[in-house]
């Protein structure tokens, strides 16, 4: 096993133990507990697309971790699609209130779409996070809706340099 191809570097939880793995080689059988996703990035924006059917307490420590780096690398805004999404726990929750707070501290806009499934519905309705969450039913709704807070704030800036 020489070689970098081999080597995978991952901050994944391990089901089987509560411990973070850490810069650890992976054996085949550990890659069930590495998040699936995907990153579609672009100029204004950033699409994250989770790939799995349960966020839950075992993934939402790797979605912060990916959110603050995604956010690190100068993100402007980030759509998370949860179209894959069946089931969220309130660890998933709060991963997703920490790249909402991520994004509007930058003063940039998080977007939530995909939200379709009965469950995440009905939890996101509970905890009444439709108040504070921007939740767009697509994902290309999504991307008008950030374009169109970008081109407001572009506004907004150009009208205060105006003043001064």
């Amino acid at each position: 096993m020489c070689g970098n191809s081999n080597l995978l570097f991952t901050f994944a939880s391990h089901t089987k133990t509560t411990q973070v793995l850490r810069s650890k080689l992976l054996s085949v059988h550990d890659f069930k507990d590495i998040m699936k996703y995907s990153v579609d990035k672009k100029d204004r924006y950033c699409i994250f697309s989770l790939q799995e059917e349960n966020l839950n307490s075992v993934l939402a420590p790797d979605l912060k971790s990916e959110f603050i780096l995604q956010s690190n690398e100068g993100v402007p805004n980030m759509i998370l699609d949860l179209s894959n999404v069946k089931f969220i726990d309130s660890s998933g929750l709060s991963s997703i209130l920490t790249a909402n707070r991520l994004w509007k501290s930058s003063g940039g806009s998080f977007v939530m779409t995909g939200v379709t499934q009965p469950a995440v519905k009905k939890l996101i309705e509970i905890s009444r996070l439709e108040t504070v969450l921007n939740i767009v039913p697509t994902v290309e709704e999504s991307v008008d809706f950030v374009m169109m807070e970008e081109l407001q704030r572009e506004l907004q800036n150009d009208g205060s340099e105006e003043e001064e």
